[in-house]
């Protein structure tokens, strides 16, 4: 029984070697790379949008206040004037304004908060997607260089190999 393990092992390894050698990790680190490159530019524009949407809400906001400022004058006036029923309508669009300022001030602090964090990704992908590049180039490097001594060694014939073998007995014997 252990013999059977043990043969069903060593097929199992070769199988394993065979599969790693026609999967080709350069490719699939080359894929890799290629993914994570679109989901870095997708949280790119993503972040983007983010910053359109702070950049409005944040004007959205200054114009509130200067409604309110206003809202607050004319107020003014219509005490002074004794207009109870123009300054009731004052006071509900004034209240309404107050209302829409908080909420765009609610969704600013929502808007910063996911920004950060998609700040904060886009950092670690980028990190990522670094170190990716810097394997992938390590694995042509490798690549290449291995395909370079392959080439070499399948460039020397066994002749070449038996001339020098010669010269170099010739060599030893005279000195």
């Amino acid at each position: 029984m252990a013999l059977i393990t043990r043969l069903s092992r060593l097929f199992q390894a070769d199988f394993h070697a065979v599969l790693d050698r026609i999967e080709e990790p350069d490719i699939q680190l080359r894929q890799a790379v290629r993914e994570m490159e679109f989901d870095l530019q997708q949280d790119e524009q993503a972040l983007a949008l983010l910053q359109h949407e702070l950049e409005h809400l944040s004007a959205s906001i200054e114009a509130s206040a200067t409604r309110l400022t206003a809202f607050d004058e004319e107020l003014d006036i219509c005490f002074s004037a004794k207009k109870d029923d123009l300054a009731r309508d004052l006071i509900r669009r004034k209240l309404e304004a107050e209302a829409a300022r908080s909420s765009a001030e609610k969704r600013f602090l929502k808007v910063t908060a996911s920004s950060e964090k998609r700040q904060h990704r886009i950092g670690q992908h980028r990190q990522q997607l670094d170190n990716m590049r810097q394997k992938l180039d390590l694995l042509v490097d490798n690549h290449n260089d291995k395909s370079f001594y392959d080439n070499a060694r399948s460039a020397v014939r066994n002749e070449d190999i038996e001339i020098a073998f010669l010269r170099e007995k010739q060599r030893r014997s005279t000195s």
